[in-house]
């Protein structure tokens, strides 16, 4: 996808961290923007920073890990615009916590948010760009956990690793038909967003505030380490640019971190040698 002006772009959690940074780089790239974001008030703040830029936008707010809400979602996109020509699914949470000892509520939250939000608006938008016929491009937003693993994190890196499976596999499947369609998977490492405050934006349907673990030193433990890793990670104002170009490059993997290639390659060599990856050598990497 080469050329950006006039064309619509359909951009999850828009309101925060890497979705704000690319509501504002197709707002320097004068696309049409859909920002789709679960806390309302803050994606209309967002759409008035946009117009008074000159920027053409709309602000949804849909809970996306509902098919439901991503049907209406959609559906107000193509009655506002008529088309899609760029769908990121960006919406995503991360939330620490052993595999014994997460209650079973943020699997079913994590995996709605990082991997079915994905696979419903793909579902719906492939499509729509399909029929279009024009040059399209989808990113879907995972992380470098979804290349390698570490302790403390399952949850997070079993969705980020679906992610990029689900990404893969669908860039396969639109290249078998010959679709005008790209698919890119960006890989982050740490970055400073919003992806720490996770808990402000849970669901009622995932929220049980009697449940004790909630406030168990595990889980203040849990947020004190994501708050610290997030904090700690490097600058965001980058990454709309690099991703954006990756874009126009048709990239597949858009890796923002050098220093984990090889690591990623290790753990590759590490599989084909019959061994697991090494968590000391992650570690101290």
């Amino acid at each position: 996808m080469k050329e950006f002006e006039h064309r619509v772009a359909l951009i999850t959690g828009a309101a925060n961290g890497f979705g704000k940074e690319f509501v504002k780089e197709a707002c320097m790239r004068k696309m049409k923007i859909a920002a789709v974001d679960i806390e309302g008030a803050e994606v209309m703040a967002l759409v008035e920073e946009v117009k008074a830029q000159g920027g053409e936008i709309i602000g949804i707010e849909a809970d996306v890990t509902k098919y439901e809400e991503v049907e209406k979602v959609v559906k107000q996109v193509m009655d506002t615009y008529g088309q899609i020509d760029l769908l990121m699914n960006n919406a995503g949470i991360a939330l620490p916590g052993e595999v014994w000892k997460l209650p079973v509520r943020d699997w079913e939250w994590i995996f709605h948010i990082n991997v079915m939000s994905h696979v419903y608006f793909m579902k719906l938008v492939i499509p729509i760009m399909l029929q279009q016929g024009t040059a399209c491009h989808i990113v879907n937003t995972a992380s470098v956990a979804g290349l390698i693993t570490s302790n403390g994190m399952p949850a997070y890196h079993t969705t980020k690793h679906a992610a990029v499976a689900l990404s893969e596999s669908t860039a396969y499947d639109l290249q078998a038909i010959g679709a005008n369609i790209k698919v890119s998977v960006y890989c982050p490492g740490f970055v400073q967003t919003d992806l720490h405050h996770c808990e402000r934006h849970r669901p009622e349907q995932y929220r049980d505030d009697s449940d004790p673990y909630y406030t168990s030193p595990d889980f203040y433990a849990g947020q004190k380490r994501a708050e610290n890793v997030i904090l700690t990670g490097m600058p965001i104002n980058s990454v709309g640019m690099r991703v954006f170009t990756a874009i126009e490059d048709e990239d597949f993997y858009i890796l923002t971190h050098p220093i984990y290639t090889t690591i990623i390659k290790d753990r590759v060599t590490d599989m084909l040698g019959g061994k697991g990856p090494d968590l000391i050598k992650l570690r101290k990497r």
